[in-house]
């Protein structure tokens, strides 16, 4: 760690006694800013989040983690707990299609997608930053910014009154109605909600078999939770296209049995909510010394549950390069580089959310007709399923590579969890959030002949050696390879002997 260079980003902020310094403050203690915290403290960053609630939302809008973020759980050393607690669903919906994608073809130890309560999974991750020695700020909130050269001075309404913090970085956590976007001048273009639908997190005494029912009367979508409720989920023509102020539960009771032919016995209603399908991106995820992250950066239809996903995603991208910027080792552009990755992935998640809402909220014979056939394609056609599946599931996510040209196929996209020499496999490899770089071409006991680029080139890389990879075809014929600290592929070789063109790689990259 370069504690050096730590030193003097904070000496550069130290400007004035009223002012407190940092290297980043994050606005924002949700998951996805607790998220962003615990990947800087895993690098050593001063890192300040400051949330506006003086408890955490009791109500959870988020319910589902994907394969990928277990994946990034995992990469941590804190799956368990996640895994202990939620439910396991070996599949998924598709624009709340009656006919389910298949989650267990994917090529991921975590081959389904996980119920859990938001509200759980921000205490998990929360458990997490705390261990890390995050420090959270309750009922702080930010209320401006002024940008400059060589620091970000934040406005904060604090419970002792107003207080300035001066930071090297301000990164914006704080969701739709970002104060941290608005103040620093990013556009947030798109459309405003034109269809509505309610959700309720109930008792059901007769939870159905199925967990979705569509007709011409609407759609009801169920999910079981932990603890014994279930999430219903719905919208109907009636209703859609006109944003009621409150839905009660007497309303929602009678839409279900209008749209399902029952009620399914629904009672105790511990929270109702309505929601739309405003759309709508940041313009850019980097304004200098001021980022964005998660709901600050990308809103939606939660066709399918991506928000929270995606947003933990932007943090696992933009945490090891910001603390790589502030250590003073990165390479050059390397935090342009989080626009440049993560906005095509905010791009896509609003054109696949826009694209199912349009089929979850029409029920005109001809939508109909159209869910019809996308279903019995689901069905019938595993590998339009399986294409489905890796979308909504995070893993299909592929980074350009800088420099395309002669470029392996596999380069940007995300590494399976390999078989690692000694019966282990890639993903706890990844725990201290550094560069791993694979060997597999030695045999097992023996050592790398890479090993030596760990102490030669840099401090912030792993060496490990494991078997050949040929059962996964794309796979077939990789002698090396560089994992980022999010667990994507920097670099690939099929040279019999890689060790000169590891040494060029991971010189160009880590150096």
């Amino acid at each position: 760690m370069h504690e050096a260079a730590h030193e003097a980003v904070r000496e550069a902020t130290q400007e004035a006694a009223h002012e407190a310094a940092h290297e980043v403050v994050v606005a924002g203690g949700g998951p996805v800013g607790l998220w962003l915290a615990c990947e800087l403290r895993l690098h050593g960053v001063d890192v300040t989040v400051l949330e506006t609630r003086a408890e955490p939302d009791p109500h959870s809008r988020a319910l589902t983690v994907h394969p990928r973020t277990l994946e990034l759980f995992a990469a941590r050393g804190i799956v368990e707990p996640f895994l202990a607690e939620g439910l396991r669903v070996p599949s998924g919906h598709f624009a709340a299609l009656t006919t389910r994608m298949d989650f267990s073809r994917l090529d991921t130890p975590y081959p389904f997608t996980l119920a859990l309560p938001q509200v759980r999974t921000e205490e998990l991750i929360a458990a997490h930053a705390e261990a890390l020695g995050v420090r959270l700020l309750r009922e702080h909130r930010v209320t401006g910014l002024s940008r400059h050269d060589d620091a970000v001075t934040v406005d904060v309404e604090t419970p002792a009154g107003p207080r300035r913090l001066r930071a090297a970085y301000l990164v914006g956590c704080d969701g739709s109605r970002s104060t941290v976007r608005t103040a620093a001048g990013i556009g947030f273009p798109g459309t405003a909600a034109t269809r509505w639908a309610w959700t309720a997190d109930v008792v059901l005494d007769a939870p159905p078999a199925a967990s979705t029912t569509s007709n011409e009367h609407g759609t009801v979508m169920v999910f079981p939770l932990p603890g014994g409720l279930h999430r219903v989920v719905g919208n109907d023509p009636q209703s859609v296209r006109q944003r009621p102020e409150s839905v009660t539960f007497e309303e929602i009771r009678a839409r279900v049995r209008r749209i399902a032919g029952t009620d399914f016995g629904i009672r105790d209603p511990r929270w109702i909510s309505v929601f739309g399908n405003a759309a709508r991106q940041a313009e850019r995820y980097r304004h200098g010394r001021v980022l964005l992250a998660g709901d600050a950066a990308h809103t939606h239809f939660p066709a399918g549950g991506p928000g929270l996903n995606v947003g933990l995603q932007d943090a696992a991208n933009l945490g090891w390069k910001l603390a790589q910027t502030l250590a003073g080792t990165a390479r050059d552009g390397l935090l342009d580089s989080y626009h440049t990755e993560r906005h095509p992935v905010g791009t896509e998640l609003l054109r696949s959310t826009g694209a199912q809402t349009g089929l979850m909220t029409t029920y005109t014979p001809e939508s109909l007709a159209l869910r019809e056939l996308i279903g019995e394609l689901i069905t019938e056609v595993p590998e339009f399923s399986d294409a489905l599946a890796l979308r909504a599931s995070g893993l299909a996510v592929a980074y350009p590579p800088a420099d395309p040209s002669g470029r392996h196929p596999l380069t940007g996209t995300r590494a399976p969890d390999l078989a690692v020499h000694g019966g282990g496999t890639l993903l706890p490899l990844l725990r201290r959030a550094r560069y791993v770089l694979l060997d597999l071409t030695a045999a097992p006991g023996a050592p790398s002949p890479l090993a030596p680029l760990a102490h030669d080139l840099t401090p912030g890389l792993d060496v490990h050696t494991a078997p050949p990879a040929g059962h996964r075809p794309a796979w077939s014929g990789v002698t090396a390879a560089l994992v980022r600290p999010d667990g994507h592929l920097a670099w690939l070789s099929t040279d019999p002997d890689p060790r000169e063109a590891a040494r060029t790689a991971v010189t160009a990259t880590l150096a």
